[in-house]
């Protein structure tokens, strides 16, 4: 373990000065309130595409609009922070994911007005803007770096992996249950009728409220920190990717955090439809399951990867990550397997060895991603001079995008040849990931 990984084994909480953990503790609240609006449109984005009548390639398209915006956002939201500050990055982008989640909702009400390729385009182009605020993230990450010395970073940046899974958790519970039929009748008594209140306009409505409740937080509470600044310099963005390419200690992250991009993103994009076609889930049991997965987040991104980053090393803490979600990426196509009958007929009914492998699959999918993603950043910020940390972080991030992008249309197009194939697909891709691990430079 290197010096910088190394601590006296006290918590970050405790070890960080009072100014420190005020601004760690408002930039995580932000993150929070901002994926919270995110983790809402889970549960209803496959069936929102269903509603339109089009294949579920759609779902792998929308899903990787997202991420292709994001992918083009994140360099450059990255490379402003480093030049014109974090605060201002943070609350021009949760502005504008509000004003997309606003359009996105109103999409099924175009399209049935206007002809279905029109809602499309609109469904589509909300997606991408949102997706383009989504690149705040390195943003966000940087704001960590430069308030926290290295040794604590994994746990610093920890949190912002926790509040992720606050809002996984939280998100899509609030999501599906804002989808039921009880909450859109519910609402439809009270909202004026000029407003649409559909399964999906009301959770995307919802969505939009929070990410506001981000912005009006980040006016309020969030501080620009002191660092060096980076010169105001034109770089192109097609730069940026080759300067982080070129070198050593870079080079080998980035590409880890496409390929491990890349092997999830069969899994988040096709997990509701296939626990909806081999389980009967709808979109509130859905909700409940990532709910779940997110739950356990809390605990490994919160406080789990921290401690175990300065007891073992956060190289080796990511490699323990690249195995836990290669066999959770196995598990989950093997689950159909298990069945859906109860283990016992002396049990309850709902216990069936089909839950049971896929309760597995998300403690396991849980530890996975967190070690994997926290780890890596925490890696990066180490490689990284003080005065490009946003710049570092919006490559890495945009490589993580990249991988997103490729990976949900041709997950969506395998799952209608092969179920389990983007799972199984993922997983071996998981395979360079834990050699690239292993070969890098040390820092």
């Amino acid at each position: 373990m290197s010096a910088r990984q190394a601590t006296t084994g006290a918590d970050t909480d405790a070890t960080l000065p009072d100014s420190a953990r005020r601004r760690v503790a408002a930039v995580v609240a932000i993150v929070f309130v901002d994926l919270l609006g995110f983790g809402i449109i889970i549960p209803i984005l496959p069936f929102y595409v269903r509603s339109f009548g089009v294949s579920d390639v759609f779902i792998g398209l929308l899903a990787a609009s997202y991420s292709l915006a994001q992918f083009a956002a994140a360099p450059a939201l990255g490379r402003i922070s480093d030049q014109r500050g974090r605060r201002p990055v943070l609350m021009l982008s949760v502005g504008v994911a509000g004003i997309a989640w606003l359009v996105f909702g109103v999409a099924a009400e175009i399209g049935s007005a206007y002809g279905t390729t029109l809602g499309l385009v609109v469904l589509f182009g909300a997606r991408l803007l949102a997706g383009a605020a989504g690149g705040n993230i390195a943003a966000a990450q940087a704001y960590i770096a430069d308030v926290t010395p290295p040794a604590d970073r994994p746990a610093a940046l920890g949190l912002v992996g926790a509040a992720f899974g606050l809002g996984f958790v939280f998100g899509p519970a609030i999501g599906g249950l804002l989808a039921s039929p009880a909450a859109v009748s519910l609402a439809g008594r009270f909202v004026p009728a000029v407003v649409p209140v559909t399964p999906f306009s009301l959770p995307s409505f919802a969505a939009a409220g929070f990410s506001f409740l981000a912005l009006a937080a980040a006016a309020v509470v969030l501080e620009e920190p002191d660092r060096p600044r980076s010169p105001a310099r034109k770089v192109t963005f097609v730069g940026q990717f080759r300067s982080a390419l070129s070198d050593a200690a870079l080079r080998p992250l980035v590409v880890a955090f496409f390929l491990s991009s890349l092997a999830f993103a069969g899994l988040t994009v096709m997990f509701v439809p296939f626990v909806a076609d081999f389980f009967g889930y709808d979109a509130t049991d859905a909700a409940l399951f990532l709910a779940y997965i997110g739950a356990l987040g809390i605990v490994n991104q919160g406080f789990l990867v921290g401690r175990l980053s300065r007891r073992i090393g956060v190289r080796q803490v990511v490699r323990v990550g690249v195995v836990s979600l290669f066999v959770a990426l196995v598990l989950v196509a093997a689950s159909p397997l298990a069945g859906t009958a109860a283990l016992s007929t002396a049990g309850p009914e709902w216990l069936t060895g089909g839950l049971v492998v896929l309760l597995a699959f998300g403690a396991l999918t849980s530890f996975g991603n967190g070690a994997i993603t926290v780890g890596l950043a925490s890696l990066v910020s180490q490689a990284t001079a003080a005065d490009a940390q946003g710049s570092a972080f919006g490559v890495t991030q945009a490589a993580g995008s990249l991988g997103r992008t490729i990976g949900p249309p041709v997950a969506a197009a395998a799952y209608v040849g092969a179920y389990w194939s983007p799972f199984l697909g993922g997983a071996l891709l998981l395979v360079p990931v834990w050699l690239l691990l292993r070969t890098a430079p040390k820092l």
